[in-house]
């Protein structure tokens, strides 16, 4: 049995030793022996000399035309339930990989690629840029239309205020850059990519929020996209999602950068469908309002009891995207079926 380092039920308090890699450090020792692919993609260099590694997972074909699921996590330093979503959904599949001899013949056929941590120097500062300051989610060339919201939708002015876009005149950051050359270098050669980026922070009610963040038309692979929704609907007719368009307009999404770059190299014939869960803490906050007085209470589940049931509640949802990538060409029959599927 595999035995790796678990947090804490609420270990969401900044430590010298970040407990979230850590726990990356733990599956990348066990990695190996489960027929896991661990690479450190870069690493991020604090003020104090430090250097603090983005590790990814990948477990399935190494190459080939392997439809693929990426797994994002912690983008925003603030939003750690993200990354333990991604890290506990690891540590399950790690688990069952030394035992449940099914999973090998699943991963014949797809391609999982996590990333539990992508800015690990922020969540080390306990901040939601990364340690220059720059909002990651803010942070690639992608402009929003006119009435795009000032301050919270992006901007280049300072550092010092939150939405920080970066210097027009500087690349975009390491890790936007490291989680950018990654997905494309999965797009390149997947038959068909969905991602699931996990955040937190917005609203009541957890949502599946898919491109465009930029503008309010709609995106180019809506109807494969209203395709898996109505999937989703079928499969789990009582899931507690909302999925959507993203609900309000911001510059430089990451994912709204991804997705037009695929169609540009690519074009309609390879389908990419990004996904992003944003969970509600508003619900927790309500629930919990004293979490208002904690730099990290308005993003993440502090009670004991709530943190478990963050965790334990979105790893059907990756299971059922797992499976999606992998028989894709099925569902997507749907599309065939009447524009009733597509609305």
């Amino acid at each position: 049995m595999l035995a790796v380092v678990r947090a804490s039920n609420h270990a969401l308090r900044m430590s010298s030793a970040l407990p979230e890699l850590k726990r990356c450090e733990a599956l990348a020792r066990h990695a190996s022996a489960l027929g896991v692919r661990h690479q450190t993609l870069a690493h991020v260099t604090m003020d104090s000399g430090e250097r603090m590694p983005l590790h990814s997972f990948t477990v399935g074909p190494a190459a080939g035309r392997a439809p693929t699921l990426v797994l994002v996590g912690g983008v925003h330093g603030l939003e750690r339930v993200g990354t333990h979503v991604v890290l506990t959904y690891l540590e399950n599949l790690f688990t069952r990989l030394g035992w449940e001899r099914s999973l090998d013949g699943i991963f014949e056929h797809v391609r999982l690629v996590a990333v539990p941590l992508v800015n690990p120097g922020g969540m080390h500062l306990t901040q939601r840029s990364n340690p220059n300051g720059v909002d990651l989610m803010r942070n690639s060339p992608a402009e929003g239309d006119p009435g795009t919201p000032w301050l919270l939708g992006g901007h280049r002015i300072s550092s010092a205020l939150p939405w920080y876009r970066g210097r027009t005149d500087q690349p975009m950051e390491l890790e936007s850059r490291t989680l950018v050359d990654l997905v494309q270098s999965e797009a390149r050669s997947a038959s068909f990519l969905l991602s699931l980026d996990c955040h937190s922070g917005f609203g009541l009610q957890d949502r599946l929020w898919f491109p465009y963040a930029r503008t309010s038309s709609r995106f180019k692979s809506h109807p494969q996209m209203m395709a898996l929704k109505a999937l989703l609907d079928r499969s789990a007719p009582q899931h507690v999602y909302r999925v959507e368009q993203q609900s309000y307009r911001t510059h430089g999404d990451l994912w709204d950068h991804l997705y037009d770059e695929h169609q540009r190299l690519h074009g309609d014939g390879a389908v990419f469908l990004p996904l992003t869960l944003e969970m509600g803490s508003w619900n927790w906050v309500r629930k919990n309002p004293l979490q208002l007085f904690s730099r990290l209470g308005p993003f993440n589940p502090v009670k004991p009891h709530r943190y478990n049931r963050a965790m334990r509640r979105h790893l059907p949802l990756i299971d059922f995207l797992l499976r999606a990538a992998l028989h894709h060409s099925e569902w997507l029959d749907a599309l065939k079926c009447g524009p009733e599927e597509t609305q």
